[in-house]
């Protein structure tokens, strides 16, 4: 009698399925590994420059110049919202101030208060870090963040941020919804002087 067993049968599919949920969970551990990892650099955080003067760990002039960066970009880098409401929502009552850009259609943009600001050890030399100012959420009132975002630390003084968090922030163009920082709603443009 001739023995007619089928070929070799395929490998079952739960196999198939654990080397695929092995292989992600690979790359999510790196992943992980590589965000716990991520590079950081030396920096400070200050309310104010008197606040900065006052620590003691840079010059007057250090302190002055950080400060005057931040808050010259202030207004071209803050989250911007079109109305109050939102901004408090996402920010806090009596956490925002009426900017000096306008909607496309002529009304007010609202952008929250400066917190404080943050600099670096050497003003963007070997530490990388951009002068810039740093704002408090509502949802997060612990925490200074950036104006993209980025969280850099709960206290003043001399701090460790990521890399990333001391880049220059972005120029924000259209106004935000409320949620974090919110996602981009209607576009604004500079309001004009003059005429």
């Amino acid at each position: 009698m001739t023995d007619k067993r089928s070929p070799a049968a395929p490998k079952p599919k739960r196999l198939m399925r654990s080397r695929s949920v092995a292989l992600v969970t690979m790359g999510v551990g790196a992943l992980a590994l590589q965000a716990c990892s991520e590079t950081t650099t030396e920096a400070a955080i200050y309310s104010s420059a008197k606040d900065c003067i006052t620590a003691g760990t840079m010059t007057k002039e250090q302190c002055e110049r950080a400060f005057n960066v931040a808050r010259k970009d202030h207004q071209k880098v803050a989250p911007k919202y079109a109305s109050k409401a939102a901004c408090e929502a996402d920010m806090g009552v009596g956490k925002c101030e009426v900017s000096q850009y306008r909607t496309s259609n002529g009304g007010s943009v609202f952008i929250p208060l400066m917190a404080g600001y943050l600099m670096g050890r050497a003003l963007g030399g070997p530490s990388g870090v951009h002068p810039q100012p740093l704002y408090r959420s509502r949802d997060d009132a612990k925490n200074f963040r950036t104006a993209d975002n980025r969280k850099v630390g709960s206290r003043k003084g001399l701090v460790r941020v990521p890399l990333a968090a001391g880049r220059p922030p972005s120029a924000k163009f259209t106004t935000t919804r409320r949620g974090g920082f919110g996602a981009a709603g209607r576009s604004y443009g500079r309001r004009s002087f003059g005429g």
